[in-house]
């Protein structure tokens, strides 16, 4: 059986690096021709390694984002309202709630988890606890 290991806090893979050079190549490249696409791309790349290595939020809370700034940059895109000044803020709103909310669980394990959330180990091992015996054979 394969063990998840309890490896909380930032994390940075040679992966996460070569995605976000890759990344900042297209936004520039991207923003050389539409101002506006290369800063979709820079957002969106930067939220991504936000989410997924500095806090290390929820899925359901990625897509709950990318979604709201999916309709606001669409409708900025498209019609120019609301405007790319609101669809910024607004959408590092709803980040900033995302993320208070996701620090506030008892599974968070982003930066700060020590201070944050200092019962995560305790948490941990009662998940791998409760995941043992939900898969274990019956005698």
């Amino acid at each position: 059986m394969n063990e998840a290991a309890f490896s909380p806090g930032f994390r940075l893979s040679l992966l996460d690096v070569i995605f976000l050079m890759a990344g900042l190549i297209v936004a520039v490249v991207a923003g050389i021709f539409v101002w506006w696409a290369g800063f979709i791309v820079s957002f969106v790349v930067l939220h991504f390694f936000l989410f997924c290595n500095v806090f290390r939020i929820a899925r359901v809370s990625e897509l709950i984002w990318a979604s709201i700034f999916a309709v606001l940059a669409g409708a900025t895109a498209i019609s120019g309202v609301p405007g790319w000044g609101i669809t910024a803020v607004g959408s590092l709103m709803v980040s900033a709630f995302l993320i208070f909310r996701e620090t506030r669980k008892a599974d968070y394990h982003g930066v700060f988890w020590k201070k944050w959330n200092p019962d995560l180990p305790q948490w941990w091992n009662s998940q791998q606890v409760e995941g043992d015996s939900a898969t274990a054979p019956e005698s």
